[in-house]
């Protein structure tokens, strides 16, 4: 409950150190503070009668602490060089009236999407600042020593503290808050490496994110955020019936349908429908309706493929996307048989963004599995199997190679 609350507060408080003080650093190194002094005093004497406020005001006496101590350093600096004072270091005024309840956490997502900072930095610092999470559960997510996600998050903010670019400002950068949130969902729900299938606390964070980001937008702003949340709630569904007994992987054509969230289908079809119908479609809208159209579906053989291959159709002229050809490979050769899909697979290997990976490899085998090409699939099952980092799907491509050998 404790932790859960923490994680709510931080993006607020932190909203609220930042109107106080320009520098994110120093806020947001402040706000941790007191988060940590929450997690370790509300265990011991209980929580207080308002937590926000509790947490707000240990972060501006921390922040208070900071500024003092600059002020301090360079009162001695100066005294060394025989400087004149530059003048009294202000520290800021605390906000008044209903200030600490205001919502700015919208500039919060524009902000981590800083258009100085790489993709993984912006993941990272999203997680931190609007989500809550720690720096420890950060790096174990990502499967990074917790020193090395340290740096990175310090790295970042240094580098919109360099940049001159306010941090609030959001500018055009919704594509890149959209990008990061369909980064940190894929992650938690496919886990690209170690022995998860899911990393249940990112996926269920990235909606979370989501459903905030949509909320504080109005409803006439870009429908591609509802897409988003349409896609992740569609793909989430499932989750539960992507693992076996003993936690293997279960492919969607092999998945007991009857434990898919039928919650999440109805919100997440809803979201798609009234997207859709408001005119601009996007590539997170397109993405939504093919997971719609598999959730839908009563069984693996009743799935509308002309359809979702004809989205997937559309979705490559979009963005030219190599992991959206692919997809549209695996729904032609659905609707076309497997040597159409193989055919199309040998276009697409020339492509240098996914010559070699794995994923191609494993469509690759499951065609010529298909196509009953026995000895070709297991070839290609292997070789998906030594490139991939996820030991689910190494385990379960070594299983189809040696159900064929």
């Amino acid at each position: 409950m404790i932790d859960q609350l923490l994680r709510e507060a931080a993006p607020h408080v932190l909203n609220v150190m930042l109107r106080r003080n320009r520098d994110f650093a120093a806020a947001e190194d402040a706000v941790q503070e007191a988060l940590l002094a929450a997690s370790q005093q509300w265990v011991k004497f209980g929580l207080p009668e308002n937590p926000r406020a509790w947490l707000i005001t240990v972060a501006s006496r921390r922040l208070t602490d900071q500024f003092r101590s600059e002020a301090a350093r360079r009162r001695r600096e100066g005294d060394a060089l025989g400087l004149e004072p530059a003048g009294a270091f202000v520290v800021p005024a605390p906000d008044e009236g209903v200030a600490a309840e205001r919502d700015d956490t919208l500039a919060l997502f524009f902000g981590c999407c800083h258009p100085s900072l790489s993709t993984s930095s912006a993941v990272a610092l999203t997680l931190r600042a609007v989500g809550g999470l720690t720096t420890g559960e950060i790096a174990r997510a990502f499967l990074v020593p917790e020193a090395t996600m340290a740096q990175r998050i310090s790295r970042a903010k240094q580098t919109i503290k360099a940049s001159g670019v306010p941090f609030p400002a959001r500018a055009s950068r919704l594509e890149a808050v959209l990008h990061v949130l369909y980064l940190v969902f894929s992650e938690g729900y496919a886990a690209s490496g170690g022995s998860p299938v899911h990393r249940v606390e990112l996926a269920d964070e990235a909606i979370r994110l989501a459903r905030m980001l949509a909320a504080d937008l109005p409803d006439d702003d870009d429908p591609e955020v509802s897409g988003l949340l349409a896609l992740m709630l569609l793909t989430n569904a499932r989750r539960a019936a992507r693992t076996g007994p003993d936690g293997e992987l279960v492919p969607l054509e092999e998945q007991d349908r009857s434990r898919w969230n039928r919650v999440e289908i109805q919100e997440g079809t809803a979201l798609i429908e009234q997207a859709l119908a408001r005119g601009a479609v996007g590539p997170y809208q397109l993405q939504a309706a093919i997971a719609a159209l598999h959730d839908e579906a009563a069984s693996a053989d009743a799935t509308d493929w002309p359809q979702i291959a004809a989205l997937y159709g559309l979705l490559v002229r979009m963005t030219g996307n190599p992991m959206a050809r692919l997809s549209h490979v695996v729904a032609m050769s659905m609707v076309d048989g497997p040597a159409a899909g193989l055919a199309l697979l040998d276009r697409l290997e020339r492509d240098d963004r996914i010559a070699g990976h794995y994923r191609l490899e494993a469509v690759r085998g499951h065609l010529h599995d298909r196509a009953g090409n026995r000895s070709a699939a297991v070839t290609h099952y292997r070789a998906a199997a030594s490139r991939t980092a996820s030991i689910p799907e190494r385990n379960y491509l070594l299983m189809k190679a040696g159900k064929l050998a």
